[in-house]
């Protein structure tokens, strides 16, 4: 009887074993040599492995049905299948070829997970060590490497992105797919991400309102936040900058580890940099910063779904250099006193997957709230706003094959804005804001050649604000009540011309509603007195592109053009008027536009020198009004080249690299009624980067030299060039990054 009763249970335990989904295999090198260590990763259930010393593999606790899985190995190209996993035991192996030049990549910013090969929208990525190693003080100088990607920038501490030649709220930013809510209106509002805590950044460059909303006109920026520890391990990495120009630091300690159900991580951060110094070596007043930030994460993955939560609080001081500071500040200084913007944001989102056999459900929530403080030359601030937003999407992906994927959702935002604390100034209004969109994209695969991709998006859109000040003064505001609807779509298509060879084509119509500072400001911000316009309509784009990709184990290129058409463009410009005081008003109208250009690049690596490696990158565009005069804030067609050379080992350093880089900008002379000229510049910058191991500790340690021969120049976006103040001059910067980890 007992036998039975043992036999029955242990029946029992084996078929809930057996019911389980699991995948293993075996990841070798072309000459059939097991790859130890490579990375066999499952982004859509956030869990991954490493390989043991023979090669193998194994995860559990996965779903039936389509998956995607990424392998990955130093040295070596990217391979991304996507499979259908049958209940109980699959085994997959693969094979990896040696990356000669950079494979493509995972990436999760078109709507669904998927490779850049598969995807009909252009997704550029920079990964977190091209970052770390940019040598620059500013985060967003780095994404500037991508082309067709230029920055708007009021010294180090602030920037903001100008992709194709639209910035501000035409460039929608996502901290981990969730948009960043941060007063993003102006050109002196910084991003409000933290780079420490991003493995990578994904660039759409055009239309996105459909997978988006509003506020997708030109692009999207999506800052992917680090994978999760391989299962079964504990893993982190300390990393430090040091900058001669800034005289900046910055630090990072991360920690992170996994189980076969459960993840989590946290990572503190800190950067501090003084007054930088421009061409020439004298120094920019008050362009100092200081910026502090902690990041959690935690995870439960099992075969039926993957729960995450995390959590973001960023902390930033961001100096003013304006007109009133250059008489108080004669020295070059670190710590923020006077005229800054004094910046707190809290960010926790919840991300969820339900695999409900052939369905998958996804829902994301996020809360943020965001404290804006202007603090001048008085004890309290002069101004004092707290942003409170409440966003949420929910999609289901119904059943499909491995060819194809239709997907429905809905996206939805509510929103408060609230002045605090009766400050001096109270440039906008409390208002309440929310949005709900509904959206369908459908992707077909035929022959496994062309891929279509394509839906359609509605949405509506209030915007209720409150009377501010009191009735019959200069300043009183009455209440604004606005409503707007859009509908909007796109379609794409990929055609593989040849294996090597691939042609993308996409048309899209997107919008953007008119934002509380364009419909209600009534004060002064930054040198000038801006009023808003109640009468603005919603932005409405329609853009083609189209671009040719080459990718070859010596060779690769890139080629793109766009138009981009914009019905009722959003701008600003002085009037006639000024103010009781002399100061010069503002105002935002509206008028039709269009922008067109494109971006060539190409990474040589000739078979015959396997350590040599050169890249080129071009870009252009031209924005004009309807009027002929040209838009503002438009970058310089400009030229990026670099010769790198790489050794896999020299004595005890290992992956070494040194490079010689270049950046050309070319006489801007096409500027806005409100612009002038600017004149082009070249700049040149080196740097090596290796990896050494002392003790079996393992670090990388990078130098770079920016700006060498310490040009004075303006860069034609630069807001500080009305104040004669030029770019940075040449900085040397030490990067460091020690990883750990135990089993």
């Amino acid at each position: 009887m007992r036998r039975i009763l043992i036999s029955l249970i242990l029946g029992l335990f084996c078929n809930i074993i057996d019911a389980q989904t699991s995948v293993s295999g075996v990841v070798t090198d072309q000459k059939n040599t097991p790859l130890t260590g490579a990375s066999v990763f499952f982004p859509e259930q956030n869990k991954g492995t490493v390989c043991a010393e023979n090669g193998e593999y194994r995860i559990e606790n996965l779903p039936a049905g389509k998956v995607k899985i990424q392998f990955s190995f130093m040295g070596f190209n990217t391979v991304v299948k996507t499979v259908i996993l049958q209940k109980g035991s699959n085994e997959i192996s693969v094979l990896l070829s040696e990356a000669v030049i950079e494979s493509q990549e995972i990436v999760v910013t078109g709507g669904s997970v998927s490779s850049q090969h598969e995807n009909a929208v252009k997704i550029d990525v920079l990964k977190s060590k091209d970052i770390l190693l940019a040598g620059t003080p500013n985060f967003m100088e780095s994404l500037t490497k991508v082309p067709g990607v230029d920055m708007i920038a009021k010294g180090q501490g602030v920037a903001k992105p100008v992709i194709r030649g639209l910035s501000m709220n035409d460039i929608l930013i996502l901290n981990n797919g969730v948009r960043i809510e941060n007063y993003q209106f102006s050109e002196n509002h910084p991003l409000g991400v933290d780079d420490n805590d991003v493995a990578r950044v994904e660039v759409i460059k055009g239309p996105a309102s459909l997978l988006y909303g509003s506020d997708a006109i030109g692009g999207v920026l999506n800052f992917i936040k680090e994978k999760p520890a391989p299962t079964d391990h504990i893993i982190g990495d300390y990393q430090a900058q040091f900058h001669s120009n800034t005289l900046g630091m910055s630090n990072s300690l991360g920690v992170k580890g996994a189980s076969k159900c459960f993840s989590a991580g946290i990572r503190v951060s800190n950067k501090t940099h003084a007054d930088y110094k421009q061409g020439g070596g004298d120094f920019v007043p008050n362009s100092r910063f200081n910026e502090w930030s902690v990041s959690a994460n935690t995870g439960y993955t099992r075969k039926n779904g993957t729960f995450k939560v995390f959590y973001d609080y960023f902390i930033q001081e961001l100096g003013m250099t304006v007109s009133p500071v250059r008489p108080l500040i004669i020295e070059q200084g670190r710590k923020n006193n006077i005229w800054y913007q004094d910046l707190k944001h809290h960010l926790i989102s919840s991300q969820n997957k339900l695999f409900l056999g052939r369905f998958k459900w996804e829902t994301n929530i996020a809360c943020q709230s965001a404290l804006r403080k202007l603090q001048t030359t008085i004890d309290v601030p002069v101004v004092e706003m707290n942003l409170n937003t409440l966003s949420y999407e929910s999609k289901l992906y119904l059943p499909s094959k491995e060819k194809s994927e239709i997907i429905l959702g809905i996206q939805g935002m509510n929103q408060t804005n609230r002045n605090q604390n009766n400050r001096i100034a109270q440039f906008l209004p409390d208002a309440d804001v929310s949005n709900l969109g509904i959206v369908g994209l459908a992707q077909y695969t035929i022959l496994k050649k062309l891929k279509l991709q394509g839906g359609l998006r509605f949405d509506i859109y209030y915007t209720d604000t409150y009377a501010l000040g009191s009735e019959g003064t200069e300043n009183f505001q009455a209440p604004v009540s606005k409503d707007f609807s859009s509908c909007n779509g796109s379609f794409g298509a990929t055609y593989c011309i040849k294996e090597k060879l691939m042609l993308r084509a996409n048309f899209a119509k997107a919008y953007r509603v008119p934002n509380l500072s364009e419909l209600t400001s009534n004060g002064e911000h930054g040198s000038r007195y801006e009023t808003g316009n109640q009468n603005l309509n919603p932005e409405d784009a329609y853009e083609a592109d189209v671009s040719l990709h080459y990718h070859s184990d010596y060779l690769s290129f890139d080629l793109a053009g766009f138009y981009n058409q914009i019905a009722n463009y959003i701008f600003i410009a002085p009037t006639s008027d000024t103010t009781s005081s002399g100061m010069d008003i503002f105002r935002f109208s509206q008028t039709n536009a269009i922008l067109f250009g494109g971006e060539a690049g190409i990474h040589f690596h000739p078979k015959s020198v396997p350590w040599f490696h050169v890249k080129g990158i071009y870009s252009t565009v031209t924005g004009e009004q309807k009027n002929g005069d040209f838009l503002p804030f438009i970058p310089a067609q400009k030229f990026r080249y670099e010769i790198r050379a790489e050794k896999e080992k020299i004595a005890f350093f290992h992956h070494t690299k040194v490079w010689v880089s270049a950046l050309s900008a070319l006489l801007q002379q096409n500027p806005s009624p409100f612009e002038t000229e600017t004149g082009g510049y070249t700049l040149v910058n080196a740097g090596v980067n290796t990896e050494v191991t002392l003790k079996n500790q393992i670090m990388n340690i990078g130098l770079s030299v920016n700006n060498i021969f310490d040009v004075e120049y303006y860069d034609h976006l630069s807001t500080l060039k009305p104040l004669g103040y030029y770019n940075q001059g040449r900085n040397i910067c030490l990067c460091l990054k020690v990883p750990f980890g135990i089993r």
